[in-house]
């Protein structure tokens, strides 16, 4: 049988985006035994960022790739350890949670979930090639890039509706592709978004996004007449869910949509088990919200850990 090393940490993060390192910072830096666990490269969807101008003291802006390595040399440099090693399975035996990787066991009594969430992606040609370059998934990040231009929201839900709604504060040509004939978000949304003056295209979807450097248009096909045009746009915000990344934890008790919920010190409701960033239920999420996350779920683990 192949020998499995073991590693004992005081507190073990899974996730390498803005919470978990943030958490890896306090923590470390509160003189804990501190580790990230991260299957891919950090980051997460920080790495698509390439003008940050909203986090708070960053200044003038930088571009994602630059402000997580920041983030990662800073945990670092107060002691924490970062990685690489896709988690298989958690486990919690007495008061240790207990994490199974390819060759290394992990135990800690402490382990905050830091995983993220996906966006739900349309699937279409141009879109991973132009994302950053007119296509986003978050009107607060990206909306004011686009002052005065063409956009174009994708979704039907609530949150297409709100995101669709502030860009129009932005733009007074803004246009919402939705596949279905009246949106699924609550009526007071629609209601607000439509007496903005943004425009519906309803039983419509998105073929592919176009352009060469940036987006220049879309191409769309009503679903009904199966026509399709071309929509002139500057910009493609796209709505259609998240999915947060929960597999490792699927018996934790989740809200409505599949995101973990915690108290206000980022625990679940399994003790010593702390989520943050994306993955937590919350109202908003943005990496200020993210690094809060992790800072207060790492505060209160050292609280608790017995010197």
């Amino acid at each position: 049988m192949e020998n499995i090393d073991i590693e004992e940490f005081d507190y073990i993060i899974i996730g390498a985006g803005a919470a978990g390192l943030a958490s890896a910072q306090y923590a470390a830096r509160g003189g804990l035994k501190t580790v990230i666990l991260e299957g891919m490269a950090e980051g997460g969807q920080i790495m698509q960022i390439t003008e940050l101008e909203n986090y708070p003291g960053v200044f003038p802006v930088v571009n994602g790739i630059d402000f997580i390595k920041k983030m990662r040399e800073q945990a670092v440099s107060f002691g924490a350890e970062i990685q690489t090693a896709q988690v298989l399975s958690i486990d919690k035996i007495e008061n240790k949670f207990v994490i199974k990787t390819k060759n290394k066991t992990f135990t800690a009594p402490f382990l905050c979930i830091a995983t993220g969430a996906v966006h739900r992606n349309l699937e279409v040609p141009g879109e991973k090639e132009l994302t950053g370059r007119g296509v986003s998934y978050c009107a607060v990040c990206d909306g004011p890039f686009f002052r005065n231009k063409k956009i174009v929201v994708i979704g039907g839900g609530d949150s297409a509706c709100s995101e669709a709604t502030y860009l129009s504060s932005i733009s007074g040509d803004v246009s919402i592709i939705h596949r279905r004939d009246s949106f699924r978000a609550q009526k007071s949304v629609i209601d607000k978004m439509l007496a903005a003056g943004v425009k519906p295209i309803y039983d419509t979807v998105v073929e592919s996004i176009n352009g060469s450097n940036k987006v220049e248009s879309v191409t769309l096909k009503n679903v009904k007449t199966g026509e399709t045009s071309e929509f002139q746009t500057d910009a493609v915000f796209i709505f259609t869910g998240m999915i947060p990344q929960t597999e490792l934890v699927g018996m934790l008790p989740k809200d409505d949509t599949g995101y973990l919920i915690t108290d206000e010190n980022m625990e679940t409701s399994m003790p010593g088990l702390f989520a943050a960033g994306d993955v937590r239920s919350k109202p908003f999420r943005q990496i200020v919200t993210a690094v809060a996350d992790g800072a207060i779920a790492a505060l209160t683990v050292a609280s608790r850990v017995e010197n």
